[in-house]
């Protein structure tokens, strides 16, 4: 059985048009084509019937043949035309001349064309919704017709006396409950599939709401953390400035009063220890700030020698430290920009410190020079270190990433220098990529622009002063 479906599925599907992709469109299609394989079959009893019961079977007998057999042309018009409106307007047109044709030569009515009529209406209005007027108005001009025949002639042209036609009254009921109940049933499947649609449209909107509720939950529960990080390390910072601050009074004392190696070492040690954890805060303070929404952005004109001087000057000792030697390269007197001064300066000190950390004995080299025809300015930092493997580029601006756990290991730190350095270069109206290759070093670029676009106060990330 299930063999002889899948058989009589194919046969069907191969008069279903390209076009008709959804589901519900190809049901529609194979009902059609179903109805006008089979019911010209089934309609072929009363040609025969009436074939044996006309005395003098002529050119009347053939028109209604021949209209019954046309609709067996109708799947292959639906094929070739993709249309199954056309297609479905042209069979009701068929169907109601037939029976209109059949009925005024056959019993009137009487006759047992008749019941068709309603059958044509139903088929316009289940395959033609939206085109009821183009429907009602052809089946009232072929029934004018119909009526106009009958006021012509002043009587119904029976060619079969009405007794014999007893027979094939019940033919015809017959295969009008088969047609009605094919129709039925196509119904009640589009009925059911459409509420297994519904059911899973709910399901989905149930799915999507809590999806929802807990998105907002997330997002609360990560403001306030990020609120509770910025106050804590903000706390963090007073007492780790008095530490500092007192280990360098005992660094002087010691250095003045001669004391020990050992402890000179050990107050160094506990003063680079606090510089350190210091430096830890403040990261995760401005990051947990960014995140809150609590950053200031503040835009000043910035001299851009001045700064790339003070960068240099306060990254040297580090570079240095390496064994590496540090380059400068920039075109003379580069002018003003509008800028953050305080968030480049941070952004290009985050990636000289790294550039610092990968390499040994190499060269770091950090270039300036404008954007061809374009208000943009580059920063690129070039370093001869370890380089990132094509796998690890992707982690490095993420919160808490290193890349690998062989360069956690390694070389320590928090990762949050790279994601701080494209927070501020996002604020800034700017980016920053990377480009390296395992081995031989790496190049990172800020690009921001020499006047910072206008932010509006009430921007998520302008709270606070906009300072000019």
């Amino acid at each position: 059985m299930k063999q002889e479906q899948t058989a009589l599925t194919k046969m069907l599907d191969w008069f279903v048009p390209v076009e008709a992709r959804p589901m519900s469109e190809v049901k529609l299609i194979r009902s059609f084509v179903f109805l006008h394989l089979a019911g010209p079959l089934m309609a072929q009893s009363i040609g025969v019937f009436l074939y044996m019961a006309d005395p003098e079977p002529g050119v009347t007998f053939w028109v209604v043949e021949a209209t019954i057999c046309a609709f067996w042309l109708l799947p292959l018009l639906l094929r070739l035309s993709g249309n199954l409106q056309l297609s479905a307007y042209t069979s009701v047109q068929m169907l109601t001349f037939v029976t209109l044709y059949g009925s005024f030569f056959y019993g009137g009515m009487s006759s047992p064309f008749v019941p068709w009529l309603l059958i044509a209406l139903l088929l316009g209005f289940f395959y033609l919704a939206g085109n009821y007027r183009l429907l009602l108005g052809s089946l009232l001009a072929q029934c004018l017709c119909f009526l106009g025949a009958y006021l012509w002639y002043g009587r119904f042209l029976t060619r079969v006396p009405i007794d014999q036609l007893s027979e094939m009254n019940l033919i015809s009921v017959f295969s009008a409950t088969v047609y009605m109940s094919w129709m039925a049933i196509y119904y009640a499947d589009v009925v059911a599939d459409r509420e297994d649609i519904e059911k899973e449209a709910e399901l989905h909107r149930q799915t999507t709401e809590k999806l929802r509720e807990a998105m907002m939950l997330a997002e609360k529960a990560n403001r306030a953390k990020s609120i509770f990080l910025a106050k804590m390390s903000h706390e963090l910072r007073t007492p780790l400035n008095a530490v500092i601050g007192y280990s360098e009074l005992l660094l002087e004392d010691a250095q003045t009063s001669k004391s020990s190696a050992q402890k000179l070492a050990d107050l160094k040690r506990i003063n680079g220890a606090g510089r350190h954890l210091l430096s830890l805060v403040t990261d995760v303070l401005d990051l947990s700030r960014i995140e809150a929404n609590l950053i200031d952005l503040r835009v000043e004109a910035i001299d851009i020698d001045d700064l790339l001087e003070d960068v240099v000057a306060t990254s040297q000792p580090l570079v240095e430290s390496q064994g590496n030697r540090l380059i400068l390269n920039r075109e003379d007197n580069l002018g003003v920009m509008i800028n953050d001064p305080l968030k480049l300066r941070q952004a290009l000190l985050n990636l000289l410190s790294n550039a610092a950390k990968f390499t040994r004995n190499g060269t770091v080299t950090l270039t300036v020079k404008p954007e061809p025809d374009s208000e943009m300015l580059d920063f690129v930092l070039s370093d001869t270190g370890v380089g990132i493997a094509p796998a690890d580029l992707p982690l490095l601006f993420q919160d808490f990433s290193q890349g690998s756990n062989a360069t956690a290991k390694n070389f320590g730190g928090t990762g949050l220098g790279l994601v701080l350095t494209r927070r501020f270069c996002e604020l800034m109206g700017g980016t920053v990529s990377v480009r390296s290759q395992l081995g031989r070093g790496s190049t990172f670029t800020i690009r921001v622009p020499r006047t910072i676009p206008f932010i509006p106060h009430d921007h998520p990330t302008m709270r606070g002063a906009l300072a000019a």
